[in-house]
């Protein structure tokens, strides 16, 4: 079956975004038992976790669901560099306590032992976030029976995918929250709005769009139907989920959060990434392009992120979030893209009414 099929055969098709840190193995079984697909956030995953990970889901359910990775780039910064970023980050660390970590050892999951992994796996659907992978890596997800799909945030960027062989898009817009996954150009020339987009790549290649970016309920998914996706991609919309893994000052702050209140940013990770603005994306605002590139970021402000979590200040978490965050509800995940799907339906059905008149 291809993947155009699989999500034309979807009850729902709405997927559940990969959200390392956000989303869980328990939402993913509930959006796939729902009728739309969950994902597992392999990201951060060691090998045997993804493995084991899709064994589980596979346990439970014979719906479809997909893993994601990131492509990290394989990090080997010179200590000086390193210096220079923990003593930036030495102040945060000391304002909770915290002795500031040594120099890391790795600094994110070897990607290639993780592309191993899925492809020994074999779940239905990978997507890819970050990078691009070769025409021979994807020969070998697909003899492994696994459809693939890649994220991209530009038209090139899509035709890239296209020509090695993915067999879907997810057009990821400016909207989204969470990490860009820009990978042919700079974030200045990558950052065009969903709705744009998905029509831009629909019109570009041959491959199913899965719409992400700004979707919060189901006007949301209506439009991005209307507009050409075969599904689209919800995160921001599960973040309050009961499923959700978000820490205690990330799920306040999306509780409270005013009018306009996310920002891209380098600070946290070196990766540019849309979250709810805080004290140390505005503080590091003047510095954020001198910060190492991710992973390196990331990694040296890990211990701080989880120590913020515990100390239940949201001014040192990175607080990821979409543009449409002041729409997040509360809920249980499956119930949530059935009540999507029904207002999806019921979007549309006004809409008809209003094109017939």
């Amino acid at each position: 079956m291809t993947l155009r099929a699989q999500l034309d055969a979807l009850p729902i098709p709405i997927l559940q975004a990969p959200m390392v840190g956000a989303s869980s193995f328990e939402m993913a079984l509930a959006v796939s038992k729902a009728g739309g697909m969950g994902h597992l956030a392999g990201g951060a995953m060691a090998p045997e976790a993804i493995e084991s990970a899709v064994a589980a889901m596979r346990a439970r359910t014979d719906a479809p669901f997909g893993v994601n990775l990131l492509m990290a780039p394989r990090a080997q910064p010179d200590a000086a560099e390193v210096d220079r970023a923990l003593a930036r980050l030495a102040p945060w660390y000391a304002e909770l306590g915290e002795l500031l970590p040594a120099h890391p050892n790795e600094f994110a999951p070897d990607f290639e032992s993780q592309l191993a992994a899925v492809v020994r796996a074999a779940p239905p659907v990978v997507s890819f976030t970050f990078g691009i992978l070769t025409a021979d890596q994807i020969d070998a997800l697909h003899d492994a029976g696994t459809q693939v799909v890649g994220t991209a945030t530009s038209v090139a960027e899509a035709r890239a995918w296209a020509e090695v062989g993915a067999d879907g898009i997810c057009a990821q817009g400016f909207e989204a929250g969470g990490h860009r996954g820009h990978f042919l150009a700079e974030i200045e020339a990558s950052l065009v709005g969903t709705m744009a987009l998905t029509t831009l790549i629909g019109a570009a290649v041959d491959l199913p769009v899965i719409a992400a970016g700004g979707i919060m309920d189901g006007r949301g998914v209506a439009a991005a139907l209307a507009l050409g996706a075969s599904a689209v991609q919800m995160g921001t919309a599960f973040l309050l989920a009961d499923q959700a893994s978000v820490s205690a000052p990330w799920r306040r702050s999306i509780q409270s959060v005013g009018d306009e209140p996310t920002r891209l940013t380098r600070a946290f990770t070196g990766r540019f990434a849309r979250g709810i603005d805080n004290r140390f994306m505005r503080d590091l605002r003047a510095v954020e392009t001198e910060v190492p590139a991710y992973p390196v970021q990331n990694r040296l402000t890990q211990a701080l992120r989880a120590a913020a979590s515990k100390a239940d200040n949201p001014d040192m978490v990175s607080l990821w979030a979409g543009q449409g965050v002041g729409l997040a509800r509360p809920g249980e995940a499956g119930d949530m893209i059935q009540a999507w799907w029904r207002e999806a339906q019921e979007a549309s059905a006004a809409l008809q009414a209003r094109v017939s008149r």
